[in-house]
Parts: C-alpha cells; sequence; structure tokens
C-alpha cells in the first residue's frame, strides 16, 4: 500500500477478502477493479455508486469522496480483521447503521489478539478527520515499532 500510495493510486476496496498470502507469509494486495489513479490524491465517485460500507471511512460515506487516506481508514479495519482472525467489521450491524454509528465516532472494539500498541494504530487510521491520519509509510514505521516494543522482533 505504501507503492501505491507513493505513486499516485487509490485501491479503493482494501480488505482481508483481497489479500493474497504465499507460503513465505508475503501478502499481496488484489483486486483492483475499484483502484483510480489520481493526480492530487483524491477521487470523488458519483453519488449511488457501490462501495465497501464496513471498511469506509465517514468522508466516503458522506462525500464519496477517496483518497489515500481512506485507504488508510481501510487498512485499519484489514488489521481489525486480521487480529479477530476474519471476523466481518460491525457483523451484527447493517450498512445504514454502521453509517450512523460511524458518523457518531463509534469505532470497532480492540480485538482479544491485538496488543495496545497495535489498536492503536488502528485507531489512529479511523481519525474522524482523513488528513489526521497517518500515511502507509508512517503506518510501516508504527507497526514495526509496535511489534519490536511488544517482543515479536527486534529490529
Amino acid at each position: 500500500m505504501e507503492h501505491l500510495e507513493a505513486n499516485g493510486f487509490i485501491h479503493r476496496d482494501l480488505a482481508a477478502r483481497n489479500c493474497l498470502v504465499n507460503d513465505a507469509l508475503v501478502v499481496k494486495v488484489s483486486d483492483f477493479g475499484m483502484a483510480r489513479y489520481v493526480l492530487d490524491d483524491q477521487y470523488t465517485s458519483s453519488s449511488g455508486s457501490k462501495f465497501p460500507v464496513k471498511w469506509s471511512p465517514p468522508e466516503v460515506f458522506n462525500f464519496c469522496k477517496y483518497s489515500s487516506k481512506s485507504d488508510v481508514w481501510s487498512f485499519g479495519v484489514l488489521m481489525w480483521e486480521v487480529f479477530t482472525e476474519g471476523k466481518m467489521p460491525f457483523e451484527h450491524n447493517p450498512n445504514h447503521e454502521v453509517v450512523l454509528r460511524v458518523s457518531r465516532g463509534h469505532r470497532l472494539y480492540r480485538p482479544r489478539m491485538a496488543t495496545p500498541n497495535i489498536y492503536d494504530i488502528m485507531q489512529l487510521c479511523w481519525h474522524e478527520k482523513a488528513e489526521e491520519r497517518p500515511s502507509f509509510s508512517q503506518i510501516s514505521i508504527l507497526i514495526s515499532d509496535a511489534l519490536e516494543e511488544d517482543g515479536f522482533y527486534s529490529a
């Protein structure tokens, strides 16, 4: 995702269902059907376009505005999927309820398998204001630091 962001692409459908993992545990993002190349890091879709509500930030369901920062929000949900071992985000809420809850500031709970440091990164990804969310290059550093601090590896 860091590479896509650096080269002006917005994925718009980042989720666990669109990630492939090989035997060496290398993760590759797939399904670029909704992806867009943008010059100014922003894409506004037409009203009525379908989008993955449970992975989308407020600016998408309110204004149809996509950016690398909306992909960052989706990445936070993807992290949540990983640390819940594949649960569906907002599994008991229909899409219209998710829109209302997220608009009112509700966020997904901390998964049991996620350390507080990892959950802090998820919460940064879910900041209400897109410009306050970290970039993918910042997320990469944050994750490395969190894993080292939590004792998963030393850099």
